[in-house]
């Protein structure tokens, strides 16, 4: 079967076996909320929006239909999606009448993003479009650039991105709405998001797990989200999982979450049923906040959610050559797609376009008085919204060097940076937050939770309800993600602590983000904005304990694939340098930062000092490890990552004692962007600083560059990746993870990824054999006796289930 059967449009549910005393849970409302006037207006701006929608998919010129189409009047490529744009209308009109009712404080996050033509038609009657994009001004004139400009090069893509005023959501990848929608009227106790979902994005599994974040809002301290699920029952070939369950199976299925369902489903007076429940909706809300804000908070309110049916692609044509459009799948897209060619689909466009009456409401290409009537004042307007592109303020970020630890000791990067991050909270109890999958508990950042109103905020335990507390804890990576995405984009700071090996499953939803913040960039409105911050622990390093499947750093290649401009990757080597880093990603603006670190307790290798100085060359050569202060070395050893650096270092000692005539310098990298070829990112070093930490090719001594052992934390493929295009490359090996691991020892994973000391050591050996010849009479014998040590030790450890004693003592150099 290619595509879903139907005997009839708008096919209703099967009923099911619920009892029907389920449906008295459901909300039933009075319908008399709209005069006359306001219900000719909004009919009329439906009207006008939808013809505008409709012609964007379609006309190039004739844009007003004075005249009969000709195939010259239709556009070559025909692309948008029509069956979810007539909901979309509807529910902008709606929320422009109530805001103008009731001077709301709100914004319009869009699930179905694809619905494009829907929205961009509302902002150009708002007079939206032109505020910020000059050529769209609310004329003929303008409306024609509109719509022959949709979806074609130098146009609006046909879906909403960040070039759509009033979007906080990029609009292609499916699931994040809600979650989105949460995150941004966190710390906004005015604000009310109205969030649209469409009945397939509720098919995904962020969606159903998002439904539960209510649960972190405080309604004494934040806004609220208004959730309308579109249940237009179908996709782009089958129907929708929504549009199959009865009111019964719905209303049981969000009682469940905590809600209370109203449907709004009566076609022959829609205006009225959506406008009596939105104001139920808004009513509910300021009762719940009412009640919160007096000290008489309702324990588990149950907020509203509005169930919308509406036919897919509803006023469109009835049918085309015997199969139904409107009311099915095939009105998704293009619901005539072969217009241009096709005399008969071309007059059914006519007959369709003119249905809407644009002489009425759009009057020589201007929307009429009526339709005007509707739309808000300017600062109020859904797509003028400062939230949504001017509301960064930067956090106040303590001094961190006045909380650095003592060179020389061992900690836990993790929890110093807890302790500072703690001090953050404080300075700023309402512009940021900290959005965990993963327990702070387990990742040792708990210093956070010491506080009550820096703890958690989750509002269904009794324990974190109403304090104030800035932390989200939910077992849902995706969930975090949208939460933090809407808290950034509305213009405050977050942070996002994960277990390094689960990092990835909000990979694309990162990729989406950085996306939007890219095109954000291409716009001369669109003010800056914090930065995505990802703070990356329990690395596969020392998950030993829980096994190969909590090993894993692809992260890192996601966020060097972004675009240079946007992308971070930091792995500081101690405490002090973690510090540092996080104190600088939290007051840097645009970019999506990864820092990656232990949290086992490490040497702390620099003073606080050397940390901050380090961090800001984003490498430097280690004197103490190196002979004689890293001059005129043999062999270059680099590290980069906490546990793969403590092995450069370890290795550096003992080829100290083993080959002393070895020349050695050891590099650590701590901002990973800075290897990159000169001049393909911000951070890339210029060649001839990159000679000055690496050699180059004229070496003092004439025996030009020398060779480099990279010990790297990621995948080596992707350092390969970086550093293509830098000089002397046949002179580089690298090490890194190599997909290696199981319950084991933390030496035993080094040694299973050729990442240990001896594996360092034997490189250096190599590659100081290729210039020194003192070395290069041993170093077959050395190599020999150093992987002869690394044997040893791995026979002990499967021996004793236990690395050798004395093996991470700090390595000294006599």
């Amino acid at each position: 079967m290619p595509a879903q059967l139907l005997s009839q449009p708008n096919p209703p549910p099967d009923p099911s076996h619920i009892p029907d005393s389920i449906l008295s849970l459901r909300v039933d409302v009075p319908k008399n909320v709209l005069s006359s006037n306001e219900l000719d207006s909004i009919r009329r701006f439906r009207r006008a929006a939808d013809y505008i929608a409709a012609a964007m998919i379609f006309l190039k010129s004739n844009t007003l239909v004075e005249e009969p189409i000709k195939p010259d009047d239709i556009k070559h490529r025909l692309l948008g999606h029509w069956g979810t744009c007539p909901g979309l209308v509807l529910v902008y009109a709606h929320l422009n009448a109530i805001i103008t009712r009731t001077n709301l404080n709100s914004l319009l996050v869009v699930g179905p993003g694809h619905g494009a033509p829907a929205i961009l038609a509302c902002l150009w009657l708002e007079n939206s479009l032109a505020t910020f994009w000059p050529k769209y001004t609310r004329d003929r004139q303008g409306l024609s650039a509109l719509i022959r400009g949709f979806s074609v090069p130098g146009g609006f893509p046909s879906h909403i991105n960040a070039e759509t005023p009033g979007s906080i959501h990029e609009g292609g990848e499916l699931g994040y709405a809600l979650s989105v929608s949460f995150g941004a009227v966190m710390d906004k106790p005015d604000l009310v998001v109205c969030c649209v979902v469409g009945d397939g994005e509720a098919e995904s599994g962020p969606t159903a797990t998002a439904w539960h974040a209510y649960k972190y809002i405080d309604p004494a301290e934040s806004g609220a989200v208004l959730p309308i699920v579109h249940v237009n029952g179908f996709k782009i070939s089958e129907r929708t999982i929504y549009g199959c369950m009865d009111d019964k199976e719905l209303t049981a299925l969000f009682v469940g979450y905590g809600y209370q369902p109203r449907f709004v489903e009566e076609l022959n007076d829609i205006d009225q049923d959506l406008a009596s429940s939105m104001q139920w909706a808004l009513d509910e809300i300021h009762k719940i906040q009412k009640a919160a804000r007096s000290g008489n908070p309702i324990v588990k309110p149950r907020w509203p959610v509005l169930i919308l049916r509406t036919p897919k692609g509803w006023s469109t044509i009835k049918s085309l050559h015997g199969e139904y459009i409107e009311g099915s799948f095939r009105s998704h897209q293009v619901p005539l797609p072969e217009a241009k060619n096709d005399p008969e689909e071309r007059k059914m466009l006519q007959a369709w376009l003119e249905s809407y009456k644009p002489s009425e409401v759009l009057p020589n290409g201007e929307p009429s008085e009526e339709v005007l009537s509707i739309i808000p004042k300017d600062k109020l307007k859904l797509g003028q919204k400062k939230e949504a592109y001017a509301a960064y303020e930067p956090i106040d970020v303590p001094a961190w060097i006045d909380h650095g630890v003592k060179k020389g000791t061992q900690e836990s990067c993790m929890k110093v940076v807890g302790k500072f991050l703690n001090l953050v909270t404080h300075s700023n109890p309402t512009s940021f937050r900290i959005f965990s999958p993963d327990e702070l508990v387990s990742n040792k950042l708990d210093a956070v939770l010491e506080d009550a109103d820096s703890g958690r905020n989750f509002q269904w335990d009794p324990a974190s309800r109403a304090k104030g507390g800035r932390v989200i804890e939910i077992l849902s990576e995706h969930t975090c993600q949208g939460m933090l995405q809407g808290y950034t984009l509305t213009g405050r700071t977050g942070l996002f602590p994960s277990y390094e090996a689960f990092l990835g499953i909000v990979h694309t939803m990162m990729v989406q983000y950085s996306k939007f913040v890219k095109m954000a960039h291409e716009t001369t409105w669109r003010q800056p904005v914090g930065s995505l911050n990802y703070l990356e622990t329990s690395t596969w390093a020392r998950q030993e304990h829980n096994g190969f499947s909590h090993q894993n750093p692809a992260f890192i290649g996601a966020v060097l694939d972004l675009k240079p401009s946007l992308a971070r990757v930091y792995l500081p080597p101690d405490a002090n340098c973690f510090l540092s880093t996080v104190a600088h990603c939290l007051r840097a603006k645009d970019y999506v930062n990864l820092m990656v670190g232990s949290k086992q307790p490490t040497p702390v290798w620099l003073s606080p000092e050397e940390a901050d100085r380090h961090c800001i060359a984003g490498a430097s050569i280690w004197k103490f490890a190196s002979t004689d202060d890293g001059l005129e070395p043999d062999v270059v050893l680099v590290g980069i990552g906490v546990e793969v650096t403590f092995e450069v270092i370890a290795a550096a000692a003992l080829l100290r004692k083993l080959v002393p005539q070895l020349r050695v310098r050891v590099v650590n990298v701590t901002d990973l962007m800075i290897l990159g070829p000169q001049g393909s990112h911000p951070h890339a070093l210029e060649d001839t600083d990159w000679d000055a930490l690496f050699t180059g090719d004229g070496e003092s001594d004439g025996k030009g560059r020398r060779y480099i052992h990279f010990n790297y934390h990621g995948y080596p493929v992707e350092l390969k990746g970086l550093l293509f295009g830098r000089q002397g490359l046949e002179r580089v090996t690298i090490e890194g993870y190599r997909e290696e691991g199981t319950t084991t020892t933390a030496l035993d994973m080094m040694l299973q990824n050729h990442t240990s000391r001896y594996h360092v050591a034997a490189a250096a050996i190599r590659g100081g054999a290729k210039v020194n010849k003192k070395v290069e009479v041993d170093a077959h014998e050395m190599i020999s006796y150093v992987m002869h040590l690394a044997q040893k030790d791995r026979e002990y450890i499967y021996a004793n289930g236990a690395d050798p004693e004395g093996t991470f003592d700090v390595p000294k150099f006599d």
